[in-house]
């Protein structure tokens, strides 16, 4: 089964398509890393993804989006399959709210833990196991108002796993973060990708990639620019072209980097 399958598939805004024609498919089990520029498309693929955006239908153009072979699918049903973490989720939690509630908050689909929620013994025993997995069992009872950028995301993922997802749907995790942290969310991903978890990312710099993702998939302008394995695509002449400015891309021990060159 396809986690993902899309047949051109556009997103109109105020008279301009953020997406044109896409297609594109997932399979299940399978993880991928969406690259491109900010403003390329990739932000509002997620989007797609997540609900919180329509395709523009086109009578001369049928147009098809499923996730897990779903047509009419809603995200709340699809909970159990896809984990949901994105810096406007981020932003939509209040500061008020513990660490514990914004976790087992994921169970719901909501942004607390509100009155006439009832969370069991094995959600208890869930939300614990994935703070612990992401090393914020110790702040279970902090607010959220005090967490650092990397202890909110943390806590965003683990919120995302409770429902033991198949897939990972993560938008720039990465930004803000320090490069050490950085490279510590790297790791992590890794790690989660070894246990069985599925991760789809979107990313604008090389060195976020993941070394257990092989695939990539390159967004500019709202189309796939391109689509194939790491090796073949972060290049120097690809991503070049890709970004429209000379580029020099190097790898030291699966970690890929990129800087401009000649300015």
């Amino acid at each position: 089964m396809k986690a993902l399958e899309m047949r051109s598939v556009s997103v109109v805004r105020d008279g301009s398509r953020i997406l044109d024609s896409v297609d594109l498919d997932i399979e299940e089990g399978e993880s991928a890393v969406v690259l491109g520029r900010n403003g390329s498309g990739k932000t509002t693929l997620m989007k797609l993804v997540r609900g919180d955006v329509s395709p523009y239908y086109d009578e001369d153009s049928p147009t098809v989006m499923r996730i897990f072979g779903e047509d009419n699918w809603n995200i709340f049903d699809l909970r159990n399959r896809i984990g949901i973490v994105s810096m406007d989720l981020q932003l939509l939690f209040r500061n008020d709210i513990s660490v514990h509630e914004m976790i087992a908050s994921g169970f719901f689909g909501s942004l607390d833990v509100f009155r006439g929620m009832s969370v069991t013994e094995a959600m208890e025993r869930k939300t614990s196991a994935a703070a612990y997995a992401m090393g914020i069992d110790g702040l279970l009872e902090r607010k959220t108002e005090s967490l650092s950028l990397g202890e909110m995301r943390r806590a965003l993922i683990a919120r995302a796993l409770v429902t033991d997802p198949r897939t990972l749907v993560l938008d720039e995790p990465m930004t803000g973060l320090d490069i050490v942290m950085a490279s510590k969310f790297r790791q992590m991903f890794d790690m989660l990708i070894e246990s069985g978890v599925s991760i789809v990312m979107t990313t604008h710099d090389l060195a976020d990639i993941p070394k257990k993702v092989d695939r990539i998939i390159m967004m500019n302008d709202g189309k796939i620019f391109a689509d194939g394995r790491k090796g073949a695509l972060l290049t120097s002449k690809t991503m070049t072209e890709l970004y429209g400015e000379p580029i020099k891309v190097d790898s030291d021990k699966g970690v890929y980097r990129m800087h401009v060159t000649g300015v």
